[in-house]
């Protein structure tokens, strides 16, 4: 048995969720708690920690793949190679986790690499573009001037920073 990330309809991880796991096909849905307010109240409402996506775990097997795409709100397994499906390792399952029942604050990266070009997406540096450098364990942005051999770096959160 296989964990694969399964791409789902927007808005559907719960109940796609809820139909396989009716199906007998074991599921992972990693959520967060975020404080969602309406006018009158707020309230702890739980969010899909990567939003269309699911991860389930079955045979690598054809008949196992259908029976999942079949799920309401299914769309496709996630390949890294079209039409076969790209096995999770139980290891990152397991850290996912860890991390999300441990109760911990977390903060969700876009996977870029350090050094990688990037642009600004959000707030006051939005449509800067840069390097993403790390300093003390912080996302740092880094603007060159390299005729003048200096540089100027400023914290930023993962969430403004997107590829370039």
């Amino acid at each position: 048995m296989n964990w694969f990330a399964l791409y789902v309809k927007s808005r559907h991880e719960f109940v796609t969720r809820e139909d396989l796991r009716g199906k007998g096909i074991e599921t992972f849905l990693p959520q967060v708690k975020r404080l969602r307010r309406w006018s009158d109240r707020g309230r702890l409402v739980d969010f899909p920690l990567f939003p269309g996506y699911l991860f389930v775990r079955i045979m690598p097997h054809p008949q196992h793949f259908v029976s999942v795409l079949k799920a309401r709100g299914a769309v496709t397994l996630v390949s890294s190679l079209p039409g076969q499906p790209t096995p999770v390792p139980d290891e990152e399952i397991l850290s996912l986790r860890i991390m999300v029942e441990s109760g911990e604050a977390f903060d969700i990266m876009p996977h870029i690499k350090e050094g990688a070009r990037v642009r600004i997406k959000g707030g006051p540096l939005k449509g800067a573009q840069g390097i993403l450098g790390k300093k003390e364990g912080q996302n740092v942005f880094f603007v060159n001037v390299e005729l003048l051999g200096r540089c100027l770096g400023v914290k930023v959160y993962s969430d403004d920073v997107e590829p370039f």
